[in-house]
């Protein structure tokens, strides 16, 4: 009998579903990693900013409360995005990102898989950092793959609201009351 291996996808992604569980949000949990050269050079979760309170330790999540929905009104969350967060780690580290691949897992805070996908703000913070390739795990079990120059490509050609891929779209919105029950 022989082992079935998981493909490199599979086995980044696989390690990017368990820094996904370090997320301090009440929405979702999604964990990010940046992979250049076969090496893990990264990785980030959703999270407050070092030395902040997140939403675990305030008991709430604020955009809830607020009655913000999915990929709306960021500036008024206490966390920075994994995405995010795994640009800044390799900084912080002196690691360049530039050709590297990103992965995302993401799953609700009731451990339902999400089609994670990049919010505009990390979306620009990829093409800048010169992130090649994002994948993106599906609420179906598969990796959907993403070329950053597509998405300049088709900015340049329409305008970022156009973006066919957006975060957050059919995305169940949790009450404060059903966020309690996690």
């Amino acid at each position: 009998m022989t082992k079935k291996r998981p493909t490199k996808k599979e086995y980044y992604m696989n390690i990017t579903k368990e820094v996904s569980k370090k997320s301090t949000c009440f929405r979702d949990h999604i964990g990010a990693m940046i992979v250049k050269d076969d090496q893990i050079i990264s990785t980030g979760y959703i999270g407050a900013p070092r030395k902040t309170k997140d939403c675990f330790e305030h008991g709430f999540c604020l955009r809830t409360r607020m009655g913000i929905p999915h990929g709306h009104r960021y500036e008024l969350c206490r966390s920075v995005h994994a995405e995010m967060n795994a640009i800044i780690n390799a900084a912080r580290a002196g690691v360049s990102v530039l050709g590297g691949d990103m992965y995302l897992y993401g799953e609700t805070s009731k451990g339902e898989p999400i089609d994670v996908m990049p919010c505009f703000i990390c979306k620009k913070m990829i093409i800048n950092a010169g992130i090649e390739n994002v994948f993106c795990y599906t609420k179906s079990g598969t990796i959907r793959e993403f070329k950053v120059s597509k998405w300049v490509e088709d900015w340049m050609k329409n305008d970022i609201v156009d973006d066919k891929h957006q975060y957050g779209k059919n995305q169940k919105v949790y009450t404060e009351e059903e966020l309690k029950d996690v």
